[in-house]
């Protein structure tokens, strides 16, 4: 079905995405979902299983908005340092306004949901890491894979904590971020293979 040029999984994840932060994961029922949507309660079964796979489709697909942006952040940068703190201060900002994120993360009707952004957010935070360290690689070729690897799922996972427990203002924990990334790329001494 779908509205307006939009998928039917674009309307269901609409959906789910209000009424997440409405009534919270446990306030959220299929039936209610796909009446937002203007569907069965069976496409929405058929579409993601159940209601943890609902959720997580949220996710992810809030994730992969962010991290298109993260790509156009990068991409405004001719220097890592730059592009890192650039980056983290727009994962904090945009994470700031993100009503989702803030239901899920202070447990605001969404603690159930917190194991998809921590304990259980491994497929998350590899993603992220991944795809950062990946876009670096393309436009800083000379870096060291390895080493952008380690440092930017550090990197991910470091600002994840400040999202959650902000402990100084964004652009100083931009800044030391960077520095971090910057300093792990250019002071890795060359390890022997299967260090």
């Amino acid at each position: 079905m779908g509205t307006a040029g939009r998928s039917v999984r674009d309307s269901l994840l609409d959906a789910a995405a209000e009424l997440l932060v409405e009534r919270g994961y446990r306030g959220v029922r299929m039936q209610d979902v796909a009446a937002v949507a203007g569907v069965s309660r069976q496409t929405v079964y058929n579409e993601f299983g159940d209601k943890w796979g609902l959720a997580q489709a949220v996710v992810i697909r809030d994730n992969d908005r962010y991290l298109d942006g993260i790509d156009r952040v990068l991409s405004e940068h001719a220097d890592l340092y730059s592009a890192v703190t650039a980056a983290v201060l727009f994962t904090l900002e945009m994470s700031a306004d993100d009503q989702l994120k803030k239901a899920v993360l202070t447990g605001a009707g969404g603690d159930e949901l917190l194991p998809l952004l921590t304990t259980q957010a491994e497929p998350v935070l590899f993603t992220a890491s991944a795809r950062i360290a990946e876009h670096a690689l393309r436009l800083w070729p000379e870096l060291d894979r390895e080493a952008l690897t380690e440092i930017a799922d550090a990197a991910v996972r470091l600002t994840t904590s400040h999202i959650m427990l902000p402990s100084a203002p964004p652009e100083q924990v931009a800044r030391f971020i960077a520095r971090m990334v910057t300093r792990y790329v250019a002071d890795r001494p060359a390890m022997a293979d299967g260090a």
